[in-house]
């Protein structure tokens, strides 16, 4: 049982971002103090990526694990209440983002997916210059 009153809840829900989320931020520091310059969510793109390297034809999204699924994560749990309404939220984001990232390759971008809990992972950050500029 919810221990908030729909409304709290729905007022809470409304409060997490689609934009400018605090991983994200964190991804556009390092690349812009490793020299990258880019845009970020380009409209004209499908799936509006977060971020989008047109000098490398490189989009960079970056998943929260909880609302894109994050296999294997800890932070891909899901409520105990309401489970068929959120297993086809869930699963409606996932097929949303196949279909956009299909769409991106098709159109001959590159997509490099990183995940909210990999951010602070410094090994994957670091390897992040190579793969941006391998996909060139």
């Amino acid at each position: 049982m919810d221990k908030l009153t729909p409304e709290k809840r729905s007022w809470n829900m409304s409060r997490i971002k689609a934009k400018d989320t605090k991983p994200e931020i964190l991804v556009r520091t390092f690349l812009h103090k490793h020299g990258f310059r880019f845009r970020i969510h380009r409209a004209d793109l499908p799936g509006k990526p977060d971020i989008v390297l047109a000098k490398y034809k490189t989009v960079i999204f970056v998943h929260g694990c909880y609302w894109h699924r994050h296999q294997g994560c800890k932070n891909a749990t899901t409520p105990k209440t309401r489970k068929d309404f959120w297993e086809k939220k869930f699963e409606a984001n996932i097929e949303r983002d196949k279909r956009k990232i299909f769409e991106l390759i098709s159109a001959g971008w590159n997509v490099i997916i990183i995940w909210e809990c990999e951010v602070n992972d410094q090994k994957r950050m670091q390897r992040l210059p190579t793969e941006i500029r391998l996909k060139r």
